[in-house]
């Protein structure tokens, strides 16, 4: 919506998220990518021509050349060191999910903001889509009563047995791959986790292939899981005293929602979302950029140490402890 100066992005890493971000970019105005960076330039090299962009040769290049904002692309064991990198050169972040591997990784990386007044967002992208606005809308509107359980999964079998997510060594697993999200709704409706009872299972490489969280909350309870060795596509629940919402699966692509009330009543919500869905996310941290904000109101950093809290006490009854942890 808003419009104005061109927010020109630098780009670290180019995997597949990052030509997913870049193909966003087409429906959010007066935004571009300028740079790009990856440790593999032949990566770096073939992003920076689909989009462009300027290739960089290193990622000092990169930070010091004309850009408004950094978007972090690469695996999850290297966010917290390009973040800190970025934030340091004086650049807005937005930092793909996981934003780091623990939360003291995330305390130093919001130090760093603070400390050089930037702003820093992780990319959570399920709050920014049309059809979770919109049943917020009508939730305030039409309220069910206070969330008091939050029910939700994803598992997934059609991950490549060489894909990243199976890497100890990249620090991923089913929790800060697939986890993470749902830590998101149940912070996003109950608030701070108080108690996180986990049950799961390592795979052959070393990372959680499945988990199974039981968490007490601020204001209720979630029964949530997460794997790389089941098939379950997932939906989400909302309980309330008058009423509950199902998210329809793929629920962190949310188009459509229906909520029954006590009372009988049904109302189905329905909202389709364009350019892949990482585009709102990004059109919410540009319009933040542009009115000078330091933090976002809706993926706050309290949010986010929250979410990673509750990884870090699941990857702790599992036995899960990556390097230099």
């Amino acid at each position: 919506m808003s419009t104005g100066k061109t927010i020109r992005w630098g780009v670290i890493g180019a995997g597949d998220i990052a030509r997913r971000f870049g193909q966003g970019l087409a429906h959010v105005p007066d935004t571009q990518i300028a740079t790009v960076w990856s440790r593999r330039a032949s990566t770096a090299d073939a992003l920076a021509q689909q989009f462009g962009a300027q290739s960089c040769a290193s990622l000092d290049e990169l930070l010091s050349s004309d850009i408004d904002a950094v978007y972090i692309a690469t695996l999850h064991d290297s966010h917290a060191d390009y973040a800190m990198a970025a934030l340091a050169a004086g650049k807005p972040v937005l930092c793909e999910k996981p934003a780091t591997i623990n939360a003291a990784q995330l305390e130093g990386v919001l130090a760093v903001a603070r400390d050089r007044k930037r702003l820093f967002m992780e990319a959570m992208k399920p709050p920014f889509y049309p059809l979770y606005r919109k049943l917020r809308e009508h939730l305030a509107a039409d309220p069910i009563g206070d969330i008091g359980l939050v029910r939700a999964g994803c598992s997934r079998t059609d991950v490549p047995a060489d894909h990243a997510t199976f890497s100890f060594e990249h620090m991923c697993g089913a929790l800060l791959s697939l986890g993470i999200y749902e830590a998101f709704l149940a912070v996003d409706w109950l608030g701070a986790p108080l108690d996180v009872q986990t049950i799961g299972r390592l795979g052959p490489t070393g990372v959680d292939s499945f988990a199974s969280l039981n968490c007490r909350h601020e204001q209720g309870f979630a029964q949530l899981f997460c794997g790389l060795d089941l098939h379950g596509s997932g939906d989400a629940l909302l309980a309330a005293p008058h009423g509950h919402v199902t998210i329809h699966e793929p629920w962190w692509n949310p188009v459509r929602a229906t909520i029954r009330y006590a009372d009988g009543r049904v109302v189905e919500l329905d909202h389709p979302f364009e350019g892949g869905g990482l585009n709102y996310e990004t059109a919410h941290f540009c319009d933040l950029i542009r009115s000078g904000a330091l933090e976002s109101p809706v993926m706050t950093h309290a949010k986010s140490l929250q979410m990673i809290s509750m990884m870090d006490a699941a990857r702790a009854t599992l036995g899960l402890k990556f390097a230099g942890e």
